[in-house]
C-alpha cells in the first residue's frame, strides 16, 4: 500500500504505477483534509443519559426485560 499527502500546485496531477500494481484494481480517493477536521465529532454521551428514552408502556417494558432475559440465558447453553 502506499500513501502519500501531496498539495497540488495546478489542476492535473500524475500519478507514477508501481509495476506490481500493473492489472490490478486500485483504488484512488482524493478528499481535502480540512474537510476532515471540519467535521464534528459526534457527541459523547454517557449511558445514564439514555434512561426512560424508550418510553415504553409497562407491558412492554416487561416483553423486552423478559427478551432480554432470554438472550442472555442463550448464552449460558451447551452447544
Amino acid at each position: 500500500m502506499i500513501r502519500t499527502v501531496i498539495t497540488p500546485e495546478k489542476q492535473d496531477i500524475s500519478i507514477h504505477v508501481p509495476e506490481s500494481y500493473i492489472g490490478k484494481q486500485i483504488e484512488v480517493l482524493m478528499y481535502d483534509i480540512d474537510e476532515l477536521k471540519q467535521q464534528d465529532a459526534p457527541d459523547q454521551k454517557k449511558p445514564s443519559e439514555f434512561r426512560g428514552k424508550l418510553n415504553l408502556t409497562e407491558e412492554q417494558y416487561n416483553d423486552f426485560q423478559s427478551h432480554i432475559k432470554n438472550i442472555r440465558n442463550e448464552w449460558e447453553r451447551d452447544i
